[in-house]
């Protein structure tokens, strides 16, 4: 298990990996080194079998602010120290890496689960969106910032958010950058649900984090690579996708071991 990290935290002893961005001094915002880290841990849950779910937090009151400042600076200044005719290449090329960490999340087999008990800004938000699943409290307050820097939002918040809080509503966010809450949040669909008493967030994704190890872990990774293949084609096509991964994935063990374990009255053992 990989430990040697600046600006996140991992602990992956079991078969939930609690993963926290951790550089609560400046609001978890990202900067290079946490887009680096973000990108090689998430490709190591994606390879690691004794991990079967993740849960990914803030530490401190802030899930994430989003982009560092001193961080957008940099970039300003590598850019602008490029000849000018390989300046817009160069930017290009920074967006497109930081694009992968919200799609190491999002390419990551194991479902993952941001658990979001604070300011959820820019930045945030894209990671958010990029999880399986988001849980909150009533004070969490999310918004896509970008706007208000003067930036379009380019990590994929605008890619995600239509199709889970449909266009119009991710039209509003976007354009506007306003702040809206856990309620909202839930009520648009965007978290699965809000807690109106924040000591209720943890236990309840710790919870359901264990529910989903017991389940088929390659089950699982069906479900997920079925779904993000299903939303960005027809449905003509993810039919035809579904019944060629089931043409293999039922031939293999695990129905049989349901099957059985039903038979014999036990839970199911699925190997990793």
């Amino acid at each position: 298990m990989p430990t040697d990290f600046q600006t996140i935290a991992l602990n992956a002893c079991g078969p939930v990996a609690a993963l926290q961005l951790n550089r609560p001094r400046k609001a978890n915002a990202l900067n290079a080194e946490m887009a680096s880290e973000l990108i090689d841990v998430f490709r190591w849950l994606d390879q690691e079998p004794s991990v079967r779910a993740v849960v990914l937090t803030g530490a401190g009151r802030f899930f994430s602010a989003g982009i560092d400042l001193e961080y957008l600076q940099q970039i300003q200044a590598q850019v602008m120290a490029t000849e000018s005719d390989q300046q817009q290449s160069k930017l290009r090329g920074i967006i497109e890496h930081l694009q992968q960490v919200t799609m190491a999340v999002e390419l990551c087999r194991k479902p993952v689960v941001a658990q979001i008990g604070g300011v959820c800004y820019g930045f945030g938000l894209d990671l958010a969106a990029a999880c399986d699943m988001r849980y909150c409290t009533d004070k969490s307050r999310f918004s896509v910032k970008e706007v208000d820097l003067a930036i379009i939002a380019d990590l994929g918040s605008l890619q995600r958010l239509p199709g889970i809080v449909g266009e119009g509503r991710a039209r509003e966010l976007a354009y506007t950058g306003r702040d809206f809450f856990g309620p909202e949040a839930a009520a648009m669909g965007f978290a699965n649900q809000s807690f109106a008493v924040a000591d209720d967030l943890e236990p309840h994704v710790t919870e359901l984090a264990h529910q989903l190890t017991q389940k088929s872990p390659r089950t699982l990774r069906g479900i997920k690579q079925s779904m993000n293949f299903s939303r960005d084609h027809s449905l003509a096509d993810g039919l035809k996708h579904i019944a060629a991964k089931n043409s293999v994935e039922l031939l293999r063990g695990d129905l049989a071991e349901v099957v059985t374990a039903r038979m014999q009255k036990r839970s199911p053992q699925f190997p990793d």
